[in-house]
């Protein structure tokens, strides 16, 4: 099915026929009739002004009208107006080897042409016959590659506009696993210690004025904490990824004694000197704070070892042990975006039951030398 012809097309259309009917008008003649029978001269006319008229249909038949239009020329003046635009409509519209054979067509028409009305200067007619047909040809094989170059620019163009566009969609996702890592990691650790917290008033009802007012503040520093964290991680929202507070490996001991403090029974052994790689050491912490943070959630009250040992070289090792409860631990969100974090600096994370009955959460993390 053709396409819908649009107003441009209509355009080019009425020119082509305008000048197909002028040309063809300029070239007829009826001063042979001496030579030419008058029949001949009739037909001549009129078939070439049926030529022009067949033009409105070219772009539908290019090729079958331009070898009625050779057909036409072998004996009429009149056709050499449609015959040249329907030899620029082939090479515009098809491949520049249907053009050859167009062109060899009208050659052949034009050297039985020069035949049959008895030319005496056939030599020079031929000649400019064949400039003509050539330029024609040529005129629409360059508007034909002109076509294409534009056609392969609009695709390239249609392209880097749909691989920028899904690569600006990734980076969002992007964006938005980053951030919701952070809020996990962040706040769920801080949130826990204030559910230890919470829980102690609530299980010490004898708990004197002054405990329950050391409790009280200790709630509160937590919740405004919580709270800065939050603010933080909501504030990059209007920020680049790159602007998100990222902790660092020195943080580590901090980390710990804020556990110890809300009381967690804590053991940490630290055995980690020389220069560390930011992306490794802030894993590091990261893989620790989730271990707390699991471990207060579904082991309250019971000790927790930490190792983290290592040197540049053989990689850092983080492991961590605490009792594990007698009900079903859920592999929940935070530890699968500890395996993701542990894959992106090419590390290893596992985690499950001991045969001694612990959960052990162990990680290892390259360290170049």
């Amino acid at each position: 099915m053709s396409r819908r012809r649009s107003t441009r097309d209509w355009i080019v259309d009425s020119i082509a026929f305008v000048l197909a009917i002028v040309l063809g008008l300029f070239t007829y003649s009826d001063g042979e009739g001496d030579r030419v029978p008058h029949l001949l001269l009739a037909v001549d006319f009129w078939s070439g002004m049926a030529l022009c008229l067949t033009l409105w249909f070219r772009r539908r038949w290019p090729v079958q009208l331009a070898l009625i239009a050779a057909l036409i020329s072998s004996y009429s003046d009149a056709a050499a107006g449609p015959t040249l635009v329907l030899i620029m409509t082939v090479a515009v519209h098809k491949p520049w080897r249907t053009s050859v054979w167009v062109f060899a067509a009208n050659f052949v028409a034009t050297a039985a042409y020069l035949q049959v009305r008895h030319k005496e200067d056939w030599r020079t007619q031929l000649v400019i016959a064949v400039i003509l047909y050539a330029a024609m040809a040529g005129w629409g094989q360059y508007i034909r590659s002109r076509r294409q170059l534009l056609q392969t620019l609009r695709d390239r163009a249609d392209r880097a506009e749909t691989v920028a566009t899904l690569q600006a969609e990734q980076a969002q996702l992007r964006a938005r696993e980053e951030i919701a890592r952070e809020m996990h990691d962040v706040l769920g650790h801080r949130l826990s210690l204030l559910s230890v917290h919470a829980g102690a008033l609530a299980y010490r009802p004898d708990a004197s004025t002054e405990e329950v007012g050391v409790a009280a503040e200790i709630i509160r520093a937590s919740a405004h904490q919580a709270l800065q964290d939050l603010r933080e991680v909501i504030g990059v929202l209007r920020a680049p990824v790159g602007e998100l507070p990222q902790p660092a490996f020195a943080d580590l001991p901090g980390l710990v004694e804020g556990s110890r403090a809300a009381g967690i029974p804590v053991e940490l052994t630290l055995e980690a000197d020389g220069p560390m790689p930011e992306h490794v050491g802030r894993t590091a912490y990261r893989i620790v704070q989730e271990g707390l943070t699991n471990a207060v959630k579904h082991a309250p009250g019971e000790p927790v070892t930490i190792s983290v040992i290592g040197a540049p070289g053989n990689g850092l090792v983080v492991e961590l042990r605490n009792p594990a409860p007698h009900r079903r631990r859920g592999d929940g969100q935070g530890l699968k975006g500890l395996t993701e974090r542990a894959a992106l600096v090419d590390g290893r994370l596992e985690h499950g039951r001991t045969p001694e009955g612990d959960f052990r959460l162990y990680a290892w993390l390259p360290w170049p030398a």
